[in-house]
C-alpha cells in the first residue's frame, strides 16, 4: 500500500533565495552552522525528489542525514510522535520549502507515526522504572509476610473498624509467602531483555492501515530480533497495508525483500541494490574472511 508517493527537498538555488529574502541581520543571526539546521545539509548531496515503495529505506553512514531526512518527512506530514527532537528557528521555513505527494485518492491515515530510537529508549526507561516500584513493593509484602508470621507476633481486635485488618492478619498466617505475595503484587511489565522489550514495542505500535517512519529500530535488538523485524514489516507491508520509510545500517533490513534502498553517502544521492553497500559489504568479507572456521 502506498500513502506517500514523493518527497521534493528545495535545491541550492531554493536555500539561498529563502536566506536572501531576509534582512542581513537575520541571516547573520540565524544562518550559521547550527541554527540553520536543516538548512545546507541536502542539496550537496544533489537529492531533490525522493519515490516512495511500501517499503523504502535510507542508509548511510553516522551524519549522511538519514534520520534528518526521516524527521523532515514526519514533520511535513505531522506525524504523531513520542520522544521530542531538535527543533531550530529555521525549521518551519525549511518545512515549507518542501513538498510531499501522497498517492492518488489516498490521504496519511491518522495512526500513522514516526517512531525514533529515542522514542523505543524512553519506552525501556518507563518499564525499568515500572518494574523497580513493583520489586519495592514486593519487598514490603515480604516484610508485611514475615511480621504476621513471627510466632512472637498478636493481633487483638478493639473495635469493628479494625477486623478488615483482623481478617487479613489471620489470613496471612494460612497462606505460603509466594501466595500471599501474589495475590497482592502486579506481574513484572516486563520479564523480558530490553532487545525482547523494544521488538514488543514495535509489534505493539504498528497496526494496519497506517504510513509508518522507523529511525534505526535496530537498536538494542538482536540479529535474530532483527531478523524477525524484517519478517514482520515485510508482512505488515504486504498483507496490512502499511508503508514503510526506515532509516538503518542492519543488513537484516536492508535485505528485506522488494524494498527500495536510497543509499546517502552517494553523490548524487541514488537506489542502490543492498548487497553493494558498504556496512553490507564489510558484513560478507568479514564472513568470507572467516568461512574455513564455520566448517560445511
Amino acid at each position: 500500500m502506498l500513502y506517500l508517493d514523493s518527497f521534493a527537498l528545495p535545491d541550492e538555488d531554493a536555500e539561498s533565495g529563502f536566506i536572501l529574502s531576509y534582512p542581513k541581520q537575520f541571516e547573520m543571526a540565524c544562518y550559521d552552522q547550527n541554527n540553520a539546521y536543516p538548512f545546507k545539509i541536502f542539496p550537496q548531496k544533489e537529492m531533490l525528489r525522493l519515490t516512495f515503495d511500501p517499503i523504502t529505506i535510507f542508509y548511510g553512514g553516522n551524519g549522511s542525514g538519514k534520520s534528518t531526512l526521516l524527521n523532515v518527512i514526519a514533520e511535513k506530514l505531522e506525524l504523531t510522535r513520542k520522544a521530542p527532537f531538535n527543533v531550530t528557528p529555521l525549521y518551519r521555513d525549511y518545512l515549507r520549502l518542501c513538498r510531499a505527494e501522497l498517492h492518488f485518492g489516498h490521504r496519511v491515515p491518522n495512526e500513522s507515526k514516526i517512531i525514533t530510537s529515542d522514542a523505543v529508549f524512553d519506552f525501556l526507561l518507563d518499564l525499568r522504572a515500572l518494574n523497580q516500584g513493583i520489586d519495592r513493593r514486593r519487598e514490603e509484602l515480604f516484610d508485611s509476610y514475615d511480621k504476621a508470621n513471627d510466632p512472637n507476633s498478636r493481633f487483638l481486635l478493639s473495635g469493628l473498624s479494625e477486623f478488615e485488618e483482623f481478617r487479613e492478619f489471620h489470613h496471612t498466617r494460612r497462606v505460603t509467602k509466594s501466595q500471599y505475595t501474589a495475590r497482592r503484587l502486579p506481574k513484572n511489565l516486563v520479564g523480558k531483555s530490553n532487545g525482547e522489550s523494544a521488538f514488543a514495542y514495535f509489534t505493539e505500535q504498528i497496526t494496519d492501515h497506517a504510513l509508518y517512519l522507523l529511525d534505526e529500530p535496530e537498536n538494542s535488538l538482536s540479529a535474530k530480533l532483527q531478523a524477525e523485524l524484517a519478517q514482520f514489516l515485510l508482512d505488515s507491508a504486504r498483507f496490512y497495508d502499511c508503508q514503510f520509510v526506515i532509516a538503518t545500517h542492519s543488513p537484516f533490513l536492508l535485505g528485506i525483500r522488494e524494498a527500495k534502498v536510497y543509499d546517502l553517502d552517494t553523490v548524487p544521492v541514488r537506489e542502490r541494490p543492498w548487497t553493494e553497500l558498504d556496512a553490507v559489504r564489510t558484513y560478507y568479507d568479514f564472513f568470507s574472511s572467516h568461512a574455513k572456521e564455520f566448517g560445511k
